[in-house]
């Protein structure tokens, strides 16, 4: 099932991201040899890898990637391709190369729970839902910046000191309400 809106056919000027909503792999190709930015935006934010995923067609995905579109790009709703995207084979294009399973948009929604929303096809729905599994479990975990790092054992050591009275969730992230804030001798235990 694609996720473009039905005036899109319609809607760019650009040529790039027209081929990319038409599927035209040969006409990408030589857009972007004769020098296309792979990261251009439509009115919604939307880059051509975006609108690909969309439509399911991994090859221009891969393409477009060959061609350094950012696969971290957001839209102005805060969605990765991977959140517009409900077809088996490019969600194992972009998991493979990066994208995570576990990152919400402005709303707070997952690539899973759009797809659900979407009534996108039982196959992908299964992978993305075995792929935000193994993330839980923390088997595609990349590697953590020192203060992430730092973040997750303090607020590991609030918990374990009981004095987490409030998680509330703001913006699709969960924050601690910790009561009474820990002294500085707890911070150093």
């Amino acid at each position: 099932m694609s996720y473009v809106f039905i005036n899109d056919s319609c809607q760019t000027n650009v040529p790039l991201l027209q081929a990319c909503i038409d599927g035209d792999l040969n006409y990408s190709k030589r857009l972007l040899e004769s020098g296309f930015d792979p990261n251009i935006r439509d009115n919604r934010g939307r880059t051509g890898l975006h609108l690909a995923a969309a439509r399911g067609n991994v090859e221009i995905c891969r393409l477009l990637h060959k061609f350094g579109a950012d696969l971290l790009a957001t839209d102005y709703q805060g969605n990765t391709a991977l959140h517009l995207c409900g077809h088996v084979d490019t969600i194992q294009f972009l998991v493979t190369n990066g994208l995570k399973i576990d990152i919400c948009n402005h709303n707070g929604a997952t690539p899973l729970v759009l797809a659900k929303r979407r009534g996108v096809n039982k196959d992908a729905i299964r992978l993305l839902e075995g792929l935000e599994e193994q993330e839980v479990k923390g088997f595609n975990r990349g590697t953590h910046s020192k203060l992430e790092t730092m973040q997750t054992a303090e607020n590991e050591r609030w918990v374990s000191l009981g004095q987490v009275n409030l998680l509330e969730r703001i913006n699709g992230m969960y924050t601690l309400n910790i009561h009474p804030p820990p002294t500085k001798l707890e911070l150093a235990g």
